[in-house]
């Protein structure tokens, strides 16, 4: 039986339209745009024209290579944090409809359209027309919150100030926490500090920023500490920060191998250790719609972590400085 398709009404060469661009990584560090066949939705999917999809740290294995990635990737791969306006809709599909403006979680965001069940996808207000939102990497910092567990009162370290980072630290703020951000750069430190950081430390000698923290702390350390850099060197430090009964907070993506780890630090202090990744989609859904909220009330000001904008056929170039992270870099979007 064939899906019953409904679409925005159009126009002109939309209503023929039977191809897109989309983006398709060929090899490492070799990215062609090429067009593809549109794609329909089926029953309970439904296909959104994106406006933009942002760049994640995550792509970067995928653009350098890795020994256990084939190529070419699916057109549009790895992209996943795809915002836009439902163009189609498949049989079944009540909660959007054409011409709703939604965030998706979908995998092929690196094109002019991609596909979401229809239960993956969060219609965004109003309040929120022609501002970007990149609803998964927001979603994902609201969920690391809330398992962090961060309350008033508490001194909240946190290691990496990156895009999650930062949203990191607007809500420890928000949250009434003292936040001592540490990170490598010296713009990724400004950038904290823009974002209400209390302290900052650049992130150069491990047992310097130890004592520091010590000092800030007088000798007790941080109720709560978030690693966000996905490295071994960080997670260890992170440890160290971490006050007795503490929570080590593992908000970074550790996807390249094996870490070693001084689990006998974290069992003398008693550590509660957070792995704070979530895998199933209705939980990343729960975390759109809080970051929803979170942006409209001004509690996370996601806007000015914005710093670099492509459009498709630049995305080679947009790769390339989300790997390099040169000066002033935070977050890239590629928008349509």
């Amino acid at each position: 039986m064939q899906d019953t398709l409904t679409t925005e009404h159009k126009t002109g060469a939309d209503i023929e339209a039977t191809t897109m661009k989309a983006a398709v990584i060929t090899a490492p560090k070799a990215v062609e745009i090429q067009k593809i066949n549109m794609p329909q939705p089926g029953a309970g999917q439904v296909r959104i024209r994106l406006e933009g999809c942002g760049l994640c740290a995550s792509n970067i294995p995928v653009w350098e290579g890795r020994e256990w990635f084939s190529y070419p990737a699916d057109a549009g791969n790895p992209g996943h944090e795809g915002w836009g306006v439902v163009d189609a809709v498949g049989e079944g599909v009540n909660n959007v409809q054409p011409g709703d403006r939604v965030a998706a979680l979908s995998y092929n965001a690196y094109a002019a359209y991609d596909m979401a069940d229809a239960d993956k996808v969060v219609k965004l207000p109003d309040t929120l027309a022609g501002k970007p939102f990149p609803g998964e990497p927001l979603g994902c910092a609201m969920n690391i919150f809330k398992r962090s567990d961060i309350a008033e009162g508490q001194t909240v370290a946190i290691l990496g100030i990156g895009f999650l980072g930062a949203l990191l630290v607007q809500l420890a703020k928000h949250a009434g926490a003292r936040v001592i951000a540490i990170s490598q750069r010296e713009f990724s430190l400004e950038t904290a500090k823009a974002c209400g950081a209390d302290e900052v430390i650049p992130m150069d000698d491990h047992y310097k920023i130890i004592e520091k923290v010590k000092e800030l702390t007088n000798g007790s350390f941080c109720e709560r500490v978030v690693e966000c850099t996905g490295k071994e060197w960080p997670l260890n430090l992170a440890g160290e920060l971490c006050a007795e009964r503490g929570k080590l907070i593992i908000a970074g993506f550790h996807q390249d191998g094996m870490r070693q780890v001084n689990v006998q630090l974290w069992n003398w202090r008693g550590l509660d250790v957070i792995n704070a990744h979530e895998r199933d989609p209705q939980e990343y859904i729960k975390g759109i719609k809080a970051a929803i909220t979170a942006v409209e009330s001004g509690i996370i000001k996601p806007e000015k972590l914005y710093t670099h904008t492509y459009a498709m056929d630049n995305i080679a170039e947009a790769f390339g400085a989300l790997a390099r992270r040169p000066d002033g870099f935070v977050k890239a979007l590629i928008t349509y």
